[in-house]
């Protein structure tokens, strides 16, 4: 695993892998088209806590203050694939340098499904017959 490591005159600050699989995780999740569940991404409240669940699928390369960064995501059925990826790393690139101050030089994107979501039962209505 290599690490950022920064020299402070209080010492050092080092950024793991992990945390930049994290924010680029999260970052990913939020755009629209993104299947966050099958992706392996946030997955409901008991997964916020579970580092594993974030970095599923995605590979991070860092050499000095360049990252690379490889993903795997599933897209929702109807988007258009290529618009939806260009997003991510558009997103992906941004939030990483916003919080790292790493220099974030490829996001590759690759798509390994598409799901139809799921939706949800619609209740029905029932009608109250009124005697008259």
């Amino acid at each position: 695993m290599s690490e950022k490591h920064e020299m402070l005159n209080d010492g050092q600050v080092k950024i793991s892998d992990e945390v930049i699989s994290i924010i680029a995780s999260i970052a990913a999740s939020e755009i629209e088209g993104v299947n966050s569940a099958a992706s392996g991404f946030v997955d409901g409240l008991s997964s916020l806590f579970t580092k594993k669940s974030y970095t599923k699928g995605i590979k991070v390369e860092l050499k000095d203050n360049d990252a690379v960064i490889d993903m795997t995501i599933t897209i929702d059925y109807g988007f258009k694939i290529h618009d939806v990826a260009e997003q991510v790393q558009s997103k992906v690139k941004r939030e990483v340098e916003n919080m790292t101050g790493l220099n974030v030089t490829k996001v590759n994107v690759i798509v390994q499904n598409v799901v139809i979501p799921k939706e949800e039962p619609v209740e029905e209505e029932t009608e109250e017959v009124k005697e008259d």
